[in-house]
């Protein structure tokens, strides 16, 4: 009887441990290289905190009414995105230039 409330009380510890590495191990969109708003995918952006199918999509169409991002804080111009939710997300996101037809050719 002993051993198996030995047992039990060591695979709870076992359990508490796994679980207290899981809380403390950063996401992936943390750890990984920023997100390029010019070329992300709805799948991709999906990914993001806070930005789920409705606004990953208002993401893509404001890339493609605008001719793309300028800058990272053009993101509060997408309705749902304010103040907040760009705080949270300003580091996680990036903006490149699309190349030109004359700059790919150099």
């Amino acid at each position: 009887m002993r051993m198996l409330i030995a047992a039990a009380l060591i695979l709870g510890l076992g359990v508490g441990v796994a679980t207290a590495q899981d809380v403390s191990r950063p996401s992936a969109a943390a750890t990984s290289a920023p997100m390029n708003l010019n070329t992300a995918t709805t799948a991709q952006l999906e990914s993001l905190p806070g930005i789920g199918p409705a606004t990953a999509q208002r993401i893509v169409e404001y890339r493609q009414q605008s001719g793309g991002f300028k800058k990272v804080e053009d993101l509060m111009n997408v309705r749902g995105i304010g103040e907040a939710s760009f705080l949270k997300l300003k580091n996680l996101v990036t903006v490149t230039q699309p190349r030109t037809d004359r700059a790919a050719a150099q």
